[in-house]
């Protein structure tokens, strides 16, 4: 038996022109509506798998490690660990999660590993008993940044799952014995290398968590991309195939930052355009 169940994470307020790419706000704010500062709210979604006696937590999104200035800078709006508070609700704690799936490494997708801020106290990682699973490509990546994402990166975060000895660097041609074979993982380079877009088996069709690839509903659509995407006509082009990939199983995707849309069901209208039906707001221990 395997159930599904998304748990919400710290939120944040971002730049929409920076979320949208070269979109025109025009576009864009039919979708978002932006605040004085011309910022949309996000959310920081994770997903929670459980299956026979273990369970797997895809990402943990921004969690609340930033000091104060640096809350305010990337636009985090609570001052507590919501992950944790979304695990109290289900009867679980941070040493209950066996496997922490990270499709990559930026710090909202992966600053939820760490406690919440403490003045004068050092970096402190959580899931005590989880195993780490990421891209070996990715870890290269945060390791060594390029410029223009070194700022996406923890380099305290990366020294601790190090020390762990309890992080998994994937190959991307190696099924992940870890995960097992439920499990199917894709990976993408236009938002940045070896981005892991992990894919469970369920009776309703397949549920995928596309992460960066697709942040939420209006990515969806084949041209818009986001203005952090590393290379976004190679974005375009990796979504378009996964896209028609799930059309033909039936598949579904959850998705990580969209504030009001947790999880639909690909569809393809009658002028080729991609979009979602059986949309919700949340999964709560779905198991078809």
């Amino acid at each position: 038996m395997r159930t599904l169940t998304t748990l919400t994470g710290n939120s944040q307020k971002l730049d929409g022109g920076a979320m949208f790419g070269n979109a025109p706000k025009a576009l864009w704010q039919r979708w978002m509506t932006p605040d004085e500062q011309n910022r949309i709210d996000l959310g920081c979604r994770a997903l929670l798998v459980q299956e026979a006696e273990r369970n797997i937590l895809v990402e943990t999104g921004i969690g609340a490690f930033f000091s104060p200035e640096l809350k305010d800078r990337f636009g985090v709006q609570e001052d507590r660990h919501v992950l944790l508070d979304s695990l109290a609700e289900l009867g679980l704690c941070d040493a209950d999660i066996d496997i922490v799936v990270l499709t990559h490494l930026h710090f909202d997708h992966a600053g939820g590993l760490l406690a919440a801020w403490e003045k004068d106290q050092p970096a402190r990682l959580l899931f005590p008993n989880a195993r780490y699973v990421t891209g070996k490509r990715q870890w290269r990546r945060a390791c060594n940044p390029h410029v223009r994402d070194r700022a996406s990166y923890i380099p305290e975060l990366l020294s601790l799952l190090e020390s762990s000895e309890r992080l998994t660097l994937l190959e991307e041609a190696e099924q992940c014995q870890l995960l097992g074979p439920d499990w199917h993982l894709h990976w993408s380079d236009g938002h940045t290398p070896g981005l892991l877009l992990p894919e469970v088996a369920m009776p309703g069709g397949p549920v995928l968590f596309p992460s960066d690839l697709i942040p939420g509903a209006p990515w969806v659509h084949l041209p818009i991309t986001m203005s952090y995407d590393r290379f976004p006509e190679g974005l375009i082009e990796e979504k378009e195939a996964l896209l028609a990939d799930l059309l033909a199983r039936g598949g579904r995707l959850v998705f990580t930052h969209d504030p009001q849309i947790a999880m639909g069901q690909v569809l393809r209208d009658g002028k080729g355009r991609y979009g979602l039906e059986q949309k919700v707001a949340e999964v709560r221990a779905l198991a078809d």
